[in-house]
């Protein structure tokens, strides 16, 4: 955990009285907060008085997929980035309970434990200068193209999307975004962004697969307490019953987030500056100290390291040469 929080006993020493009362609205990927923080959002991302080097981190648990291939002259170098989407990219629950912390986000952060994307292609100076994060935690895809116009008008050499995981967690299957809709709201996204910045790579993850963060999660008991309060309910209700409806209800929404995915990797190929990772995200098995210490689903600092160590590979894979 972040220093500073008083946060730095370990899972077994938590108050779980204070965190289920402070999660009473149900994390943000219920759609129950607002955007915390989101005052900070559009401007560029605080690296603290000095950062030191960026260290290596460590690597991540499993193997990821291999690096995607780049559209044809693919920057691997791009001099500015902006973020749009969800609470994983404004790393939501990683530093402290309910609370954004922009600086721990893969993408732009500024935390040298991290070593964001953006921090790794800018260096520290041009985090503070050259980098955007406009996501917001609890958006859906229907937010996107707004959050694109707005990353459009920074004509930044790369725009990162992470994009899903609200439409999929919902408080029922029922009321998860259909996936026509969904594809519509990213292909809108990056018409958005072809009008005011046609120049502009676009890197676009994965969504998460749900489902094996509920493996994960619910192995620690305080998880059971946090989850009852509604923390995606479509996939985490009743996170002990392997019956056959809380099962259908599971693989329900694992189907969609693969549906997202196909969509989100279709509308990228027919862009001729768009990278889709491959399912690198959706493959990544997060353990335990990947997950939040606060909802045991959000990535933590950790996990949030792990996600850079993921993108930094695709973007600049060898071959990816502009």
């Amino acid at each position: 955990m972040i220093k500073g929080t008083g946060s730095g006993a370990g899972p077994g020493a938590r108050a779980p009285r204070r965190v289920a009362a402070a999660l009473v609205c149900a994390m943000a990927l219920s759609g129950c907060v607002a955007s915390p923080g989101s005052s900070n959002a559009g401007s560029p991302a605080d690296t603290g008085s000095s950062a030191p080097e960026p260290p290596k981190p460590s690597a991540p648990l499993g193997s990821p997929p291999a690096a995607p291939s780049a559209p044809s002259g693919w920057n691997p170098r791009p001099a500015s980035v902006a973020a749009v989407g969800d609470s994983i990219s404004r790393a939501f629950d990683a530093c402290t309970v309910l609370t954004d912390c922009p600086e721990a986000s893969w993408a732009t952060g500024s935390d040298a434990r991290v070593n964001s994307l953006a921090l790794r292609l800018l260096g520290a100076p041009g985090v503070a200068e050259r980098s955007w994060n406009l996501a917001r935690s609890g958006a859906r895809a229907a937010e996107l193209p707004e959050q694109m116009a707005r990353a459009a008008g920074h004509r930044p050499g790369l725009v990162t999307v992470t994009v899903g995981a609200n439409d999929a967690c919902r408080p029922t299957p029922a009321l998860m975004t259909p996936v026509a809709d969904f594809r519509v709201s990213v292909e809108t996204a990056l018409a958005r962004l072809r009008e005011d910045s046609p120049a502009t790579q676009v890197y676009v993850t994965s969504v998460p697969d749900l489902k094996r963060l509920w493996a994960t999660g619910r192995d620690n008991p305080a998880s059971h307490d946090v989850w009852r309060l509604g923390v995606c309910a479509s996939m985490l209700a009743a996170p002990d019953d392997l019956g056959a409806a809380a099962e259908r209800r599971r693989a329900a929404v694992r189907e969609r987030v693969v549906a997202y995915n196909q969509a989100l990797r279709d509308v990228c190929a027919r862009d001729r500056r768009c990278m889709y990772d491959g399912g690198a995200v959706f493959n990544y098995r997060f353990g335990e100290s990947q997950l939040s210490p606060w909802d045991w689903f959000h990535p933590s600092v950790d996990g949030q390291a792990r996600l850079a160590d993921i993108a930094y590979r695709n973007v600049t894979a060898p071959g990816t040469r502009a």
